[in-house]
């Protein structure tokens, strides 16, 4: 995926969950973070960034936030990123794990809830839902990192349809190269965690993705290994 053209800059503090300031070209601008995640051990002060210009006039923030450099790596923060980086490498043949589907249809309704993908093919229908992972902690990517009770009811919902005899799927998708394997983060939330197990156990297949992450460019470029505490 072509990312857009982006300005440097350097964060300096978060406002709320979806506003951050950062400085540019000397001066503080306020910046719309794309991710609702607490994301502490990336948004510190002083933290090099790239901001992608939104001159829109209707817009309160003339700036998004969209990688942020940690470690030595880049790391896209974008949460709004995982589904269409997974919907592309499903459609360009990058992935065996989901290969022998002809159709790819996004945001479908399932029950009480919207699924991010249903994949269609001659083996039947594969439920999908994406999630967005930035945390990473001695090569062990993890997720989430605050408690989701969303996240949650995305797995029992796919568990539901593989109850009905249909396949299911939950992708991590890694947003930065640096992770060897993936892991639901017990510490932030022990309910997801437990989810998760309970709905792998009940036939949901759980796969974690990670992405090479460029100024111009970030795709997914290969599986890690998925691990329970």
């Amino acid at each position: 995926m072509r990312l857009p053209p982006t300005v440097e800059g350097c964060f300096l503090a978060r406002e709320n969950r979806f506003r951050v300031q950062v400085e540019v070209d000397g001066r503080p601008v306020a910046a719309h973070l794309p991710n609702s995640g607490r994301l502490t051990e990336l948004l510190t002060p002083g933290r090099p960034c790239r901001l992608v210009p939104r001159p829109e006039p209707h817009r309160r923030t003339p700036l998004d936030l969209l990688l942020v450099e940690y470690a030595g790596v880049l790391v896209s923060v974008d949460a709004r990123l995982p589904g269409p980086l997974f919907a592309e490498a499903v459609i360009e043949g990058q992935l065996p794990e989901f290969s022998g589907f002809v159709h790819l249809e996004r945001e479908v309704r399932c029950g009480e809830s919207r699924i991010d993908f249903r994949l269609d093919g001659p083996g039947g229908s594969l439920w999908v839902e994406t999630k967005s992972v930035t945390l990473v902690e001695k090569g062990v990517a993890l997720f989430p990192d605050a408690p989701t009770l969303r996240g949650q009811r995305h797995l029992y919902q796919l568990a539901a349809q593989v109850e009905r005899g249909e396949q299911a799927a939950v992708v991590f998708v890694i947003q930065r190269p640096d992770a060897e394997a993936f892991m639901p983060h017990v510490q932030a939330d022990s309910a997801f965690a437990t989810a998760l197990a309970e709905v792998a156990r009940a036939g949901v297949g759980v796969y974690a993705f990670r992405c090479n992450v460029r100024l111009d460019e970030i795709h997914i470029t290969d599986a890690i290994p998925v691990l329970f505490p």
